[in-house]
């Protein structure tokens, strides 16, 4: 990516007046259909439009969003039709460039929607400023908001065979499972360690510092965060480094029958890792759920798993343990049409949040940001739930997600060479590319103030 003074690359295409809206029936044409079909009414029925949502959710989750979307009726006569992709990040550029975006996107990168909001490519909102999820963004000298959390995650937990003990702040080593794959986003599993060190070790102030652009790379806090984390991981063979990077987040699959299926087995189920602690967010617990939904959670072979807070098993002071790092999946309105608009404050509101709670799956339920809205009540998703909206002292949005994409990508790539090379002369060359792509991207327009802030409560 460029600097500041040029336009991405990703909306290097300009907009048209209207070329976003999509055609809808003329008046002529919708009343010569009466006179044809002699039918009264039809003409309001056959200029209802279709509102096209795109978002990252596939499977049963994809599934469970299009449920809800399907009950949300407004009242407006608008239809909705959702287009689910793991591809999201191509898919949403390639409609950029083509100048046919959807109506909303739903994007984890606040970084990105931030771009897109300089870039004239957002409708700014009616709803009010929600840190850390939807801070207001300054544009043209004026702060609004310009998208809204549908769900969010909790992340700084570690997920670990009961009684396997290790890594209670001078206890015994635990034996971490590692899995960077992640097709084009390979990396952020490291990313997200990194991140977690920086927020115990330094504190919120100086985490949001760095995450805003504010903070150097080859500072002592920054530098510091890495070689903890190689010091955590101790000594690893070739072997072991070669299973990392080509392992997936989620584990292997399992072939247990002799079938190819999709579904994974969970790191901590991964027997060609034998590792005891996993570093991972809330959203792994469907991994472990017991198949026949009974009990808690459970290892392949049938042990109790457990989920800590990660502060437990990282370096830093006490102080700091009621922080916790965040994600979230956020909406926001592409194009001019006002529809596009209400559709995304209405999917952030509390009907939208209780159909999509009873549509999903117990495991696979959603984390909203209230304390009031419908909440996982499964194992492990009632633990983190209670932390997101009122057991944490403090939540801080992921920083990488923060970040401009330029810098981001960097940041995947950097930890999975680092993961190879640790040694200081590769560790300072890392950073001081992460450097030079920060000076290029320059700072974010993100509020360091709005990037941590404590739960919402209600």
């Amino acid at each position: 990516m460029s600097g500041r003074g040029n336009r991405p690359a990703h909306v290097a295409a300009r907009r048209r007046p209207g070329a976003l809206r999509r055609p809808v029936r003329t008046a002529l044409g919708c009343c010569l259909l009466l006179l044809a079909t002699t039918l009264t009414g039809g003409c309001a029925d056959d200029r209802r439009d279709t509102l096209v949502v795109l978002g990252p959710w596939t499977g049963p989750e994809g599934t469970a969003f299009e449920a809800m979307l399907r009950r949300l009726d407004d009242g407006t006569g608008e239809t909705y039709t959702y287009k689910g992709t793991r591809s999201l990040r191509e898919t949403l550029v390639a409609q950029l460039e083509a100048e046919d975006p959807p109506d909303v996107a739903v994007l984890n990168s606040v970084g990105e929607l931030t771009e897109y909001a300089r870039d004239s490519l957002l409708q700014p909102l009616d709803a009010p400023e929600r840190p850390p999820w939807a801070p207001r963004v300054e544009v043209s000298g004026a702060r609004r908001t310009y998208w809204v959390p549908l769900k969010v995650d909790l992340k700084s937990l570690v997920w670990s065979e009961a009684g396997a003990g290790g890594g209670d702040r001078g206890g015994g080593r635990p034996r971490w499972c590692l899995g960077m794959a992640s097709q084009a986003t390979s990396g952020w599993p490291g990313t997200d360690w990194i991140e977690d060190l920086v927020l115990h070790r330094s504190g919120p102030g100086t985490y949001a510092r760095w995450a805003t652009g504010g903070l150097s790379w080859s500072s002592p806090e920054v530098r510091g965060a890495w070689t903890a984390w190689a010091r955590l991981l101790g000594e690893r063979s070739r072997k072991w480094v070669d299973l990392a990077l080509t392992t997936s987040y989620e584990g292997v699959p399992d072939t247990a029958d002799g079938d190819a299926r999709e579904a994974t087995r969970g790191l901590l189920n991964s027997p060609q890792l034998n590792c005891t602690h996993e570093h991972q967010s809330a959203f792994v617990r469907y991994l472990y759920t017991n198949a026949k939904g009974e009990g808690g959670l459970q290892d392949g072979r049938g042990r109790p798993v457990r989920v800590d807070p990660s502060a437990r098993f990282l370096p830093g002071p006490a102080a700091h343990d009621g922080a916790y790092e965040v994600a979230g999946d956020m909406a926001a309105a592409f194009g001019d049409r006002p529809a596009a608009r209400d559709l995304v404050e209405r999917l952030s509101g509390s009907e939208a949040r209780r159909l999509w709670h009873a549509a999903a799956e117990p495991a696979l339920r959603p984390f909203f940001p209230g304390a009031g809205d419908p909440q996982p009540t499964d194992p492990g998703g009632d633990r983190a739930a209670g932390i997101l909206t009122g057991g944490a002292e403090t939540l801080c949005f992921d920083a990488s997600d923060a970040m401009p994409p330029a810098l981001r990508d960097t940041f995947h790539r950097a930890v999975l060479h680092y993961l190879r090379d640790s040694s200081a002369a590769h560790l300072d060359a890392l950073l001081g590319e992460l450097d030079n792509v920060r000076t290029k991207t320059g700072r974010s327009t993100l509020p360091p103030g709005d990037l941590c802030a404590p739960p919402a409560g209600g």
